[in-house]
């Protein structure tokens, strides 16, 4: 059990190490990267530009400033912005973490309880209207853009109908911290949920159904019905438990791809200030070390998942377990 851990953590820190050396190379590599200019200011001179390299390091050769960054990121913590001045990037990622986690959380526990929901229903009443609808139903959510359908939701709940008694509980764009109100941080984030569940609702409901149906024939089902089991157990106790091992990878991996930044669209049009829309004023500035803590964040989480996932594995699929 020990050897399989420690090569795991092996791998893990390999791949965390490629993707740092990826960005970083990437940002050099990059024209107009340099951000000596943008930190000197606009007409600087020259001996100003020289003052500002000698000072960021920027004089350096490429491996020294990558391990001087690295030592400031992950030991120190004292890595600053290039462009808020002074502005450690660390306690930036803290404090937009929280803002994450509660719109992916919250999204997260919607779409996995509609989607079994939905996706067991389509199986159970395989080739049926309500099959059709439910399936149909789904490839909507899949299809709807989720920036659209928040400035939709936004343009109903915000500007139009605002003032009727259906929602003027709803208040303003932004983000309330639970510690704060926590009333007030549920009716600020139950719009920005549902949005960020509609799409993967229908993904998730759509694979669940597909696996469900496919394992209808599989020898343990057979052997389950014929013991006179009845269908509803055999659907539910058998037929679902297999299936969530594809459910739960994929869950696995997006949640922590959210959680690392990706639900940037949703923060941006719901006015959350997430790691999703620090990444992205990072990207629009150009500026390295909140870009690479930001991607590190989200490498961490993702590789995570991905260990977590396997661990679930044996759970849920005896057929692993037993080829260990």
């Amino acid at each position: 059990m020990l050897l399989p851990l420690l090569r795991r953590l092996g791998q893990t820190v390999f791949v965390l190490f490629g993707i740092s050396v990826l960005v970083f190379a990437v940002f050099f590599a990059t024209p107009g990267a340099d951000p000596t200019a943008r930190i000197a200011g606009r007409n600087a001179s020259p001996q100003t530009l020289e003052k500002v390299r000698q000072e960021y390091g920027f004089n350096r050769p490429i491996p020294v400033q990558y391990a001087t960054m690295m030592k400031k990121l992950f030991i120190t913590q004292d890595l600053a912005s290039y462009v808020d001045r002074g502005e450690r990037v660390v306690p930036e990622i803290m404090r937009a973490a929280p803002v994450t986690l509660s719109l992916v959380g919250g999204a997260a526990l919607i779409w996995v309880v509609a989607a079994i929901t939905m996706g067991t229903l389509a199986a159970a009443f395989k080739d049926t209207w309500v099959d059709r609808t439910l399936m149909l139903l789904g490839l909507i959510g899949i299809s709807i853009p989720v920036f659209w359908l928040g400035q939709v939701t936004n343009l109903v709940t915000q500007s139009r109908y605002h003032n009727t008694w259906l929602f003027s509980w709803v208040p303003g764009l932004g983000y309330i911290p639970l510690s704060q109100d926590p009333w007030g941080w549920f009716k600020t984030l139950v719009t920005p949920w549902c949005v960020l569940a509609v799409m993967f609702i229908g993904i998730y409901s759509r694979v669940l159904r597909a696996d469900l149906v496919a394992l209808a024939n599989e020898d343990f089902m057979r052997t389950a019905r014929a013991k006179g089991l009845s269908p509803t157990r055999i659907l539910l106790r058998h037929g679902l438990r297999t299936s969530l091992v594809t459910f739960v990878s994929l869950f696995g991996l997006d949640f922590a791809q959210l959680v690392g930044g990706g639900a940037l669209l949703t923060e941006v049009v719901f006015g959350l200030p997430g790691v999703g829309h620090l990444t992205y004023q990072a990207l629009t500035n150009l500026d390295l070390p909140l870009i690479m803590a930001t991607v590190m964040y989200s490498a961490v989480f993702v590789v995570v998942a991905n260990a977590l996932v396997d661990m679930l594995y044996l759970f849920l699929d005896p057929r692993v377990r037993d080829a260990r």
